[in-house]
């Protein structure tokens, strides 16, 4: 297999509630960007929209997993939860809009930026989602 066709790929998985883990998949996404060279500014925009699905996971669904695969050209996150889906996707990416618990807002989280930081951080944004389904969020990240 020649260098350019070589393609790391890292999966996490991220658990309902459990907001004292929140953050160690992006964090450690993150890590590995940075060890193997990856431009900081596109680092930095993977680490955001990994945190935010992170975060969604956590917040709104029975758990889920965050998969990354990075190859010579591009950078895919998706996240893929177990939850009731999303009833109304186009309101969901509505800057501001949540349906957070109260729990969760007190503790700083569901201000309602997650899936449009995500789709403003990527150069490629899908969602799949409907009420009663899971949710798959993927995201392409041109490197």
């Amino acid at each position: 297999m020649a260098e350019s066709e070589k393609t790391i790929k890292l999966e996490y998985e991220v658990g309902k509630e459990e907001f004292s883990k929140a953050g160690l998949a992006s964090s450690n996404i993150k890590k590995v960007l940075n060890q193997i060279g990856i431009d900081a500014k596109v680092v930095r925009r993977v680490a955001i929209a990994a945190y935010e699905s992170e975060i969604n996971i956590v917040i709104h669904s029975e758990g889920g997993k965050i998969t990354t695969e990075i190859s010579h050209d591009k950078i895919i996150v998706i996240a893929h939860d177990k939850g009731n889906g999303i009833e109304n996707l186009e309101k969901a990416m509505t800057k501001g809009f949540s349906t957070a618990s109260n729990e969760a807002r007190e503790m700083g989280f569901g201000a309602g930026m997650g899936l449009p930081n995500m789709k403003r951080t990527s150069d490629q944004f899908s969602i799949e989602s409907s009420k009663g389904a899971e949710t798959r969020v993927e995201m392409i990240f041109n490197i």
